[in-house]
């Protein structure tokens, strides 16, 4: 049976209020006291049961996060990982997420991935529990810290058409997710501002793995693309051994552009080009942003857009071009798009 509030007050020596006010971190307990509650608080490991600490507090000190995506997805792709340095809860069913994020366990909410009217973003939003989205919402005016997958998408394309490449297919993510569908309309954009016409059969949606990638490009292959932007790392190394098994050189018939900058960007077979976003800074900055909500409600909404850079190495075809020498491993070309900072009331 877990130890409660009067025996740590037996071992103490102290009155159970005493421990409550130590535990709570109040002020008004004498120096020597608290140390001697600390203590015998250490020594036996003890836990303060939350949902007794938040009904007392009106607070738990616990943040949840939502990622909409299968298991399979969380642990295969790296960015969520870089994301993360906790372990989320896995895809349930989303009635028992809502049920998870509104039991009163939780002080607010990190949402991830974000999908195209997702019902748990609609709860959250009518129920005012503080969250943050990471990734933009279409339509709701939410707090949310993103890139403008938008321009990175379109600064990929043009990347590549800049260089002479006229056949120019995407790997897309699933389409029904937020910040996969901008970074095809980023491409969309990128062949329009060039009079490129959008080829149906250049576009081939991929799921996030590696496997995805590699059976998109398959599929891509016949129709003749002289290079291909995928939207996500993971895919663009599938793309690769696709072309490499097909006997297509990189980046010498096929020119290849992923997005994210993993730590596998570097490493693969060439190093790849990649239009890289700060994902653990993301990650940071949606803790820090969603604590200061939590902290000041009523607040106006925090709309933060970060900075994508464009990191060019041997799979586009580019490097010599535009830098003489180097090791593009350790010394790729980084070329930075501004960070922009919204806020909306």
């Amino acid at each position: 049976m877990p130890l409660t509030l009067e025996d740590i007050a037996h071992l103490s020596g102290v009155s159970r209020s005493t421990v409550s006010r130590v535990i709570n971190a109040d002020t008004n307990v004498k120096d020597e006291t608290r140390q001697k509650v600390l203590k015998v608080i250490q020594s036996i490991n003890f836990q303060p049961n939350l949902a007794a600490r938040g009904l007392a507090t009106g607070r738990t000190n616990v943040i949840g996060l939502v990622i909409p995506a299968g298991v399979s997805v969380i642990f295969t792709d790296p960015y969520f990982p870089q994301l993360i340095h906790w372990l989320a809860e896995p895809e349930y069913e989303r009635r028992t997420v809502s049920q998870i994020l509104h039991n009163g366990l939780v002080d607010g909410v990190i949402v991830s991935s974000t999908l195209m009217d997702d019902p748990i973003v609609k709860s959250l939003y009518e129920s005012k529990m503080p969250f943050i989205l990471i990734g933009r919402h279409p339509s709701l005016d939410v707090n949310s810290i993103d890139v403008d997958n938008i321009h990175a998408g379109w600064e990929a394309t043009l990347h590549l058409l800049r260089f002479g490449r006229k056949r120019i297919a995407t790997i897309t993510g699933p389409q029904n997710q937020i910040g996969s569908y901008d970074r095809y309309q980023g491409y969309v954009k990128g062949l329009s501002d060039r009079d490129q016409p959008v080829l149906p059969e250049l576009v081939a949606e991929g799921d996030w793995t590696e496997a995805g990638g590699y059976a998109a490009m398959r599929r891509l292959i016949p129709n003749k693309p002289d290079a291909v932007f995928a939207a996500n790392d993971v895919m663009a190394a599938g793309a690769l051994s696709a072309l490499r098994e097909a006997q297509l050189r990189v980046p010498e018939d096929v020119a290849v552009v992923g997005f994210d900058d993993t730590p596998n960007a570097s490493r693969t077979q060439p190093p790849l080009t990649t239009m890289r976003q700060p994902i653990q800074s993301m990650g940071t900055l949606a803790v820090e942003t969603l604590i200061d909500i939590i902290n000041h409600p009523g607040s106006e909404t925090r709309q933060i857009i970060v900075a994508t850079e464009l990191v060019i190495r041997s799979s586009c075809g580019t490097l010599k071009s535009i830098s003489e020498g180097g090791n593009d491993k350790k010394n790729p070309v980084n070329l930075s798009i501004p960070t922009l900072y919204q806020h909306h009331q």
